[in-house]
């Protein structure tokens, strides 16, 4: 009994989140790099607000209600970056850029975004690690059945909420 009274507080330490949260990353220095370069960005931008505005728009009455670091998976691997929550849409824009190929064979820098509409938004399940059970996770599944998981969340019940809030607030409209 204590041992799980042991993992609950140690889970929901803020340093065991963040040291989860940066474990994801494929190589701690690269980790380190991104995030502080996501933060001079956050301020130059001036807030994650103007990022998201930035980035993929905001149209007239759309509220802005959560923007959280964490990873996208990929088949790839997992992809750091920031998941914004509005009351019109889920976006996640990765931290850094990515090198893809073009189909005239260039290769084009550009970053890794998704864009999911909530009101396309089937569900939301939360799920955690089998083996780990602090790892947290959020699949997302769209009404055409694509699914988008997200992990390494510093505030994951913020996270939770903020979308459960948007997709509620579709759903009533």
């Amino acid at each position: 009994m204590g041992n799980k009274k042991s993992l609950r507080r140690k889970s929901s330490s803020f340093a065991y989140r963040i040291r989860e949260h940066v474990k994801l990353g494929q190589k701690l220095s690269e980790t380190v790099k991104g995030k502080l370069s996501l933060g001079a960005r956050v301020v130059r931008e001036g807030g994650r607000e103007n990022i998201f505005r930035q980035v993929f728009g905001m149209s007239q009455g759309e509220q802005m209600l959560k923007a959280s670091q964490c990873y996208l998976s990929t088949t790839a691997g997992p992809i750091a970056g920031l998941l914004f929550v509005s009351s019109e849409k889920v976006a996640f824009c990765s931290e850094r850029s990515i090198t893809i190929s073009s189909p005239d064979g260039h290769f084009i820098t550009t970053p890794y975004k998704v864009l999911i509409p909530v009101r396309k938004i089937q569900r939301a399940n939360q799920s955690a690690n089998v083996n780990n059970p602090a790892q947290k996770y959020i699949e997302i599944v769209t009404e055409d059945n694509f699914e988008f998981w997200f992990m390494g969340f510093l505030r994951y019940e913020r996270a939770l909420c903020n979308l459960q809030k948007a997709i509620s607030m579709a759903n009533q409209i």
